[in-house]
């Protein structure tokens, strides 16, 4: 819980520091983007728990 703490912290102080010098936000501006993020993310998790059953049935 304090990496997302943190984390979600450090993107805030990013976020203030980009809207302080006008610049454009550094992160998808529309919920697609997010959901991107998500997908890649679970896809990810997924194949960290199935990847071992799915290299057993191979070999």
């Amino acid at each position: 819980m304090k990496e997302v703490a943190l984390a979600l912290l450090a993107g805030f102080i990013v976020g203030a520091i980009f809207a302080a010098f006008k610049l454009p936000i550094p992160a998808p501006p529309a919920l697609a983007g997010v959901a991107g993020i998500v997908g890649i993310y679970l896809g990810f998790k997924f194949i960290a728990w199935a990847g071992p059953s799915i290299t057993s049935i191979f070999n």
